[in-house]
């Protein structure tokens, strides 16, 4: 009913050598059960645009899309600077993923690491279509369960 993920101290191949065992967030298995759980209607994440849930349901359904589709589980990099939802390992590459449920695509953390690092890949999914923005691809959320194919 709980997946764990884990925060990486580095995000460098492999990812689970870089394990803080001591520091992981829960997701539920199923992105209907926080919703019920804090009883919240559909309208509410349909209709209003500044709904602060949207964000923690948009992770948890990003994350059902991803597990198991990578030989790693996904990863999640958090400092006292700054957060990336989720890391992922496709083979020797590390791939940095955002998960936005609202209409910010702001995301300080994600476009710094971006720049700095320059990853070959740097996915960003949100409720927009298909847009390229340097080095980040931006994908309908629609789509992550498709991310391995589309890499």
């Amino acid at each position: 009913m709980l997946n764990r993920v884990y925060n990486v101290s580095k995000i460098e191949h492999p990812l689970s050598v870089f394990n803080r065992l001591d520091q992981f967030k829960l997701f539920l298995f199923d992105t209907g059960l926080p919703k019920h759980m804090a009883g919240i209607d559909n309208s509410a994440i349909l209709l209003k645009t500044d709904y602060q849930f949207k964000g923690a349901l948009t992770e948890n359904f990003v994350l059902q899309q991803l597990r198991g589709q990578f030989e790693v589980e996904p990863h999640y990099f958090s400092d006292k600077n700054s957060e990336i939802d989720f890391v992922i390992q496709s083979a020797t590459e590390i791939i940095p993923i955002e998960a936005k449920g609202g209409e910010d695509r702001s995301a300080p953390s994600f476009k710094k690491y971006v720049i700095a690092r320059k990853p070959s890949c740097a996915l960003r999914f949100l409720k927009r279509g298909y847009r390229k923005d340097g080095y980040i691809t931006n994908l309908p959320l629609y789509l992550a369960n498709r991310t391995r194919e589309l890499l």
